[in-house]
Parts: C-alpha cells; sequence; structure tokens
C-alpha cells in the first residue's frame, strides 16, 4: 500500500532519476527544435568554438600521441605471436579512427569544454540571469545553448580528424621504430582493409558525441543546486554522466555499424 501511495505522488524509487532523464531528453528535443530558427547567434557560435577549441586542442593532441602508441603496441604485440605482422598497420590504424579517436575527442570535450560551459551557464542560473531572460521573453535555450552544442558539435568534428592523424602517425613511429616492423607493410595492409564507411563512423560519432557532452552540461548548468557548490557539484555530475552516456552510445552506433556495413576483405 506505501508503494502504490507513493506511485501515486510520483515518489517511488528511482523517480528522480526518471524525471532527470525526461527533462533531460525534452531539453534535447528543445535544441533539436531550435537550431533553425532564427535569429541564429552566430557571433555566440563563434566565441564558444574558439573557447571550447582553445581549451581541448592541445590537451586532445597530446592524449592521441600515447593513446596511438598504445594501441599501436599491442596489435603489434599481438600479431607478432599469430605471425600475422604484415596486418598491424589494418588492426592499428582501424582501431584508432573507429573507436580511440572519437571516444578520445569526446572525453576531452566534456572535460574540458562541457565543464567551461556548465560553470558558465550554472553561474547565470544562480545569478538568475536565466529567470531574467525568460521574463523578458528570451528563450534561453535558443539564445544560450543551441550555439554552445553547436560548437561542441563542430570542435568535436574538427577535433576527431587531428586527433586520427596524430593516433596514427604515434602508431607508426612506435610500431615501425620500436618494434621494427616494416613501413610499406604497414601501410599497404591499412589500404587493402580499411574503407570510406570507416572515416564516416568516425566523423558521426564525434558528431553526436559533441551534441551529447553540449546537452548534458547545458542541461546540468540549467539546473544546479542552489549556491556555488551547487554550479561545482553539477560541474562534475555533467562530466560522470556524459561519460556514462558516450560509452553507451558507442556501444550502439558500433553495433550497428558492423552489422550495416560488410568488412572489406583482402
Amino acid at each position: 500500500m506505501n508503494l502504490e501511495a507513493d506511485r501515486r505522488r510520483g515518489t517511488f524509487p528511482g523517480a528522480a532519476a526518471i524525471r532527470q532523464t525526461g527533462r533531460l531528453y525534452a531539453l534535447a528535443l528543445d535544441v533539436v527544435r531550435c537550431i533553425p530558427k532564427r535569429p541564429f547567434q552566430f557571433r555566440e557560435f563563434v566565441q564558444q568554438f574558439w573557447f571550447i577549441a582553445s581549451v581541448s586542442i592541445l590537451p586532445t593532441a597530446l592524449v592521441a600521441i600515447p593513446f596511438g602508441g598504445v594501441i599501436a603496441l599491442h596489435v603489434g604485440s599481438l600479431t607478432t605471436q599469430i605471425g600475422a605482422q604484415s596486418f598491424t598497420g589494418a588492426a592499428s590504424v582501424l582501431a584508432i579512427i573507429q573507436q580511440a579517436s572519437p571516444i578520445v575527442t569526446a572525453l576531452l570535450i566534456a572535460g574540458a569544454g562541457g565543464s567551461a560551459m556548465c560553470a558558465d551557464l550554472g553561474s547565470r542560473t544562480i545569478r538568475e540571469e536565466i529567470a531574467a531572460m525568460e521574463v523578458l521573453g528570451v528563450n534561453p535555450v535558443q539564445r544560450l545553448v543551441v550555439p554552445r552544442v553547436l560548437a561542441a558539435m563542430a570542435v568535436a568534428v574538427f577535433l576527431n580528424g587531428m586527433v586520427s592523424v596524430v593516433g596514427v602517425l604515434g602508431g607508426y613511429f612506435f610500431n615501425v621504430v620500436m618494434q621494427d616492423g616494416t613501413p610499406g607493410a604497414y601501410l599497404a595492409s591499412f589500404s587493402a582493409l580499411a574503407q570510406l564507411p570507416d572515416l564516416w563512423i568516425s566523423e558521426l560519432k564525434a558528431l553526436i558525441f559533441g551534441f551529447v557532452a553540449g546537452v548534458v552540461a547545458a542541461y546540468r548548468g540549467l539546473n544546479p543546486a542552489p549556491g556555488p557548490k551547487g554550479v561545482g557539484d553539477a560541474v562534475n555530475q555533467s562530466v560522470v554522466i556524459t561519460f556514462l552516456l558516450l560509452f553507451g552510445v558507442n556501444l550502439v552506433l558500433t553495433t550497428l555499424y558492423l552489422q550495416l556495413v560488410p568488412p572489406k576483405g583482402m
């Protein structure tokens, strides 16, 4: 009886999590709905694009080098054990482009750009600037959230290309120089097994991951607990929630890609 009463009042276990999830998806739909609306805040978009890129580009490049090196070393060691050294290039490069590159890009965007975005919106919320905009008839989603989400998506796509290049070069160096691999075999195996959809799925992942990171950061920034401590907690929560969602979305996209796109044969 008590459980049934809690259900009627909306206070049953897990009700708060369900409400928060629904509000997050509602904000995502509002962002999609407001993207084609005018006026578009182009200046805000450019400012946010430059800010997110400036705080993310160097850490992303520094992370991409050891990430590509670790993948190349592990793959090279495994292929050596099974006598398939000629496929080291294809395995390591495909792993970097399809999986490592968009994940690294999204994690750095969420950790650097997303946290700053959440802190900015959170400080505006606790100062009641968001409420003042709503009183004046200004839609805060269209004015503040949409430019930031689009900027995160655009930066994610560009950084994904940079990470792919840096990661592949790092993997090439570690495999050829440190494991005495053959440069010709490294490149030939990649060109023999790789295909253009591998690059498209990588960029699509980066685009979707940037959207997820931007929406989660904006949602937590618009709904912090009162006070400066609430803003700090919202920043931490936005990063953690983004990480969890990214790995779940990556699993879904990878499964769909492997089922729909046939692998290229030798």
